[in-house]
């Protein structure tokens, strides 16, 4: 009998059970669609965030980290993997992962980031209703593209503006869509081409040669994946290229309206701090926004696709540090 006691005794412990310790031990799912420079900056602010707070990876929490390479039923395969070994939250790092991770479970709370329209792409009601099990952070401020495409029409004077993109990517066809209103109100054209994957996107690229004035690039994974690409061919052809993030604009990029996505992942990040700790469910969280917000420019590349940089720029938003 006592033996029996001690067997039982032994398999009570989980998880959950620290070791020993009495402290619980959290395993937080991370879905990431691709590898690029401003996902990964928001899961170092998602892991500063938690650290801050108490819950620190390789002491009470445990990270498991899962990259889809721009598949989408990789995506699902992940979700579908994080629930079965009943992971204590998930992190969904841009618009794709997020979807499938919500079709993937209704019982783990799921918090977002990198999602341009939380509400178009059917993840929330609304910013102050999100779902029973989901909530997270925007990367689109209601400014920004319109900010950036000003600049592209009043500044450079262009009259054709050429968009690359993945027509797959939901939060893309939104900002196309934005992109294609701002022009037709400014009078001027927008030529896409799209892509399926980054392997696409230098031939897309380079359709552009000739027929377009400059280059804008939203917040589209496939595309910011291999945005060397792009910049190659903008910096070869003299084509001012524009991007949809902070990030792109610092590899190649003559300017961008956004904000620090490492800063958006500490955003997120402290949303699921409450949600761990229990002061909180995802219902009872509004969807935010970025609270930092600005127009930044690239001197280092505007001189390399053969733009002058003019000083009046300093009006209008700030320069990014030289390297």
């Amino acid at each position: 009998m006592l033996f029996g006691m001690l067997i039982l005794s032994g398999c009570g412990s989980d998880k959950s059970s620290g070791g020993g310790d009495g402290e619980k031990q959290y395993v937080i799912g991370v879905t990431q669609i691709v590898e690029h420079p401003s996902l990964d900056a928001a899961f170092e602010g998602f892991k500063k965030a938690l650290d801050e707070n108490g819950f620190k990876e390789g002491e009470n929490v445990k990270y498991d980290v899962q990259i889809a390479q721009g598949d989408q039923s990789n995506s699902q395969s992940i979700a579908k993997n994080f629930v079965g070994d009943g992971v204590d939250l998930i992190f969904a790092n841009s618009t794709p992962s997020a979807q499938t991770a919500l079709n993937a479970t209704k019982d783990i709370p799921i918090v977002f980031t990198s999602v341009t329209d939380p509400v178009g792409a059917e993840l929330v009601k609304s910013f102050d209703e999100p779902g029973e099990n989901i909530t997270g952070t925007t990367d689109t401020h209601p400014e920004a593209i319109s900010k950036t495409l000003h600049f592209i029409t009043d500044e450079m004077k262009a009259k054709k503006i050429g968009v690359v993109y993945n027509s797959g990517e939901q939060n893309a066809v939104v900002q196309v869509a934005e992109v294609n209103k701002l022009a037709k109100e400014a009078g001027v054209e927008v030529v896409e081409a799209t892509v399926s994957t980054s392997a696409d996107v230098k031939q897309a690229t380079e359709s552009m040669v000739g027929r377009v004035d400059a280059l804008y690039i939203p917040k589209d994974n496939t595309v910011v994946s291999a945005l060397e690409s792009v910049i190659t061919v903008a910096n070869e052809k003299d084509i001012p290229l524009f991007v949809g993030e902070l990030d792109s604009l610092k590899k190649g990029a003559i300017a961008a309206s956004g904000f620090n996505y490492e800063d958006l992942g500490y955003q997120t990040g402290l949303m699921a701090v409450k949600i761990l700790k229990g002061e909180k469910k995802p219902s009872e969280l509004p969807v935010q926004a970025p609270e930092n917000f600005e127009l930044m420019f690239n001197k280092a590349a505007a001189e390399e696709q053969g733009v002058e940089v003019q000083e009046a720029w300093s009006d209008l938003g700030k320069f990014i540090e030289e390297k």
